[in-house]
């Protein structure tokens, strides 16, 4: 299977621009025969929590659409960053796209005290299973926490997905802690990380992905959009455009 991590410069609040990106990096991941791919947190928003509310959305709306019919007709696993309205309140979600599926929602379930006046949390965690393979998905600040991935171990994940918002510093701690887990638990753990200004800091990109063993076998720089693109058979990345 062929995982493909993406790396955007979201503009802040302008959800049809960043369709418009996020369909020509999934077509860019298309071209080189990628089942699916994944991107940062709040991708299609850009990391705004004081846009949150205004921007929300829910899994339904049909400016979402193009991404089930990309799914459907390439057979691709989309995963995008979304601000989602529920009864309980605004989420961080990741919308997941599958061929012929019904869409859901994966919502952050471990929040960064920052984000407690915007956000509530999901209630569970999610599995998403592409191939007979297990991904579980995490979001930024709960990646980081050990509990969080406690919990996907046992539900069998065998691939860890972190979306994620980081600046350099956190974005080097981020891989240092995960360099640590991914050699604890064998498994590859891969991160999608945004680029330029977000909220009150600028985004470092450096997306990348870890072997199991724990060592970055390929890693995106800090400026520029592009995919990695990970073979999970031979553990290698086959792409990497920038």
């Amino acid at each position: 299977m062929k995982i493909a991590v993406a790396q955007l410069r979201p503009i802040k609040g302008n959800t049809y621009s960043n369709i418009v990106k996020h369909q020509q990096l999934i077509h860019l991941a298309i071209s080189y025969k990628a089942d699916a791919i994944f991107f940062p947190e709040l991708s299609i928003s850009s990391y705004e929590p004081e846009l949150a509310k205004a921007l929300a959305s829910d899994l339904g709306d049909n400016q979402f659409d193009v991404f089930q019919e990309i799914s459907d007709h390439s057979n691709i696993t989309i995963g995008i960053g979304m601000p989602e309205k529920t009864i309980a309140g605004i989420k961080i979600s990741m919308f997941i796209f599958q061929p012929s599926q019904p869409r859901k929602a994966y919502s952050k379930q471990q929040l960064h005290s920052d984000e407690l006046a915007y956000f509530v949390k999901g209630e569970k965690q999610s599995i998403i299973t592409i191939d007979h393979v297990k991904i579980a998905p995490a979001i930024c600040y709960e990646s980081l926490q050990p509990s969080h991935i406690e919990s996907a171990v046992a539900l069998g994940a065998e691939i860890y997905m972190a979306s994620v918002a980081k600046s350099q510093e956190g974005i080097r701690k981020a891989i240092a802690y995960y360099t640590v887990i991914a050699k604890k638990y064998s498994m590859p753990i891969l991160v999608s990380n945004c680029i330029g200004f977000c909220d009150n800091f600028e985004s470092a990109g450096q997306s990348c992905v870890l072997s199991k063993q724990g060592n970055v076998i390929g890693q995106l720089n800090s400026t520029d959009e592009g995919i990695l693109i990970f073979d999970t058979k031979i553990s290698e990345i086959l792409i990497q455009i920038i």
